[in-house]
């Protein structure tokens, strides 16, 4: 811990979000993006949970506790400024190619950002909107101010 700042966050340890189909996620983030099913703690309810690099993405099954699945449309006219998350992977162009021959819908991309990185945005079985991207190392894209 620093002497100036007693809270120092890391890194994005993970993501839960609530599904109504735990299967039909499961086939899109492990068999789709290509994630690792990982063991789960016996929480006595339903989910999954998945490893993604360093980030783990938890899944809890729909329900009166966890709340329904997916999120309401953000109603904006620029898709990549609404609540997503996104998943870095080493082409993603080829990524695209991929989805494509899947049969996914590319909802907006490939296209370049202006630090020249490559993205695209689908959703998935829930409706969550992700971010697929490849590019600048990112270490140097996030530098401090």
């Amino acid at each position: 811990m620093s002497d100036l700042h007693p809270v120092i966050v890391k890194t994005i340890d993970h993501i839960t979000i609530v599904a109504k189909d735990l299967d039909k996620s499961v086939e899109f983030y492990v068999g789709l993006l290509g994630m690792r099913l990982v063991r789960r703690p016996d929480f006595g309810f339903p989910g999954r949970w998945f490893q993604a690099g360093q980030t783990q993405i938890h899944l809890n099954q729909e329900s009166a506790a966890a709340g329904s699945a997916g999120l309401p449309p953000s109603g904006g006219s620029e898709i990549s400024r609404a609540f997503h998350y996104a998943f870095a992977v080493d082409d993603c162009d080829a990524a695209a190619a991929h989805l494509r021959q899947q049969g996914i819908q590319i909802v907006v991309g490939p296209r370049t950002r202006p630090d020249g990185a490559r993205q695209l945005y689908l959703r998935d079985p829930d409706n969550h909107l992700v971010e697929i991207f490849s590019g600048p190392d990112q270490k140097e894209a996030g530098e401090q101010l």
